[in-house]
């Protein structure tokens, strides 16, 4: 009779305690984030299509606002449309990473930048100088693209099914309110200029 049935302890390999630990430790975090990411997908699957749609319109709108500004500050020479841009910045800035982390904790990846239609408006709005390019972003960034974030955050403020969503919606909803404002108002006082 052969003594296969039970294996001999020389069979398998001894390994350190230091080596045993360490690769207990590699399971326990692979297990780990294989959980985390399942849970993150099943997050996003739970979320309505509509406010996923939202978080990604919200975060390439806010992309495009700082990127826009930012080109604002280097080849403006007004003094309005710079503290403008500038306000611009620093707002969307703390609002897209509140709205990344609110994304995170639903599942949902935002896109990096703005949109491709967004980058082709900045892209020429970079080609602009003096007042020319001034009146463009006080029209385009300041007003239109304004008016576009502030309905978007309105309709989601009363219509998204995710509470958090919701909430975040109607919490930064004033503030873009404000930034419309201001926004008309440099429109008129640039257009005022020549």
């Amino acid at each position: 009779m052969t003594n296969l049935s039970r294996p001999s302890i020389r069979a398998f390999p001894t390994a350190s305690p230091y080596k045993m630990l360490k690769m207990l430790g590699i399971t326990v975090l692979v297990v780990g984030a294989t959980t985390l990411s399942t849970v993150n997908v099943r997050a996003a699957d739970s979320l309505a299509r509509s406010d996923k749609s939202f978080l990604t319109e919200a975060a390439e709108s806010g992309h495009a606002e700082i990127n826009a500004s930012q080109i604002a500050l280097q080849k403006s020479s007004d003094a309005e449309v710079k503290t403008f841009a500038q306000k611009m910045i620093d707002d969307h800035t703390k609002v897209a990473d509140d709205l990344q982390k609110l994304a995170a904790s639903k599942g949902v990846t935002l896109p990096p930048g703005p949109s491709v239609a967004a980058k082709a408006k900045i892209v020429m709005m970079g080609k602009l100088s003096g007042h020319t390019f001034d009146k463009q972003y006080a029209d385009v960034i300041g007003v239109s693209a304004h008016k576009d974030t502030v309905n978007l955050f309105k309709k989601t403020s009363t219509n998204a099914k995710d509470g958090d969503i919701k909430q975040f919606a109607a919490t930064n909803l004033p503030a873009l309110q404000e930034h419309l404002t201001m926004a008309t108002q440099l429109k008129t006082s640039v257009d005022a200029k020549k």
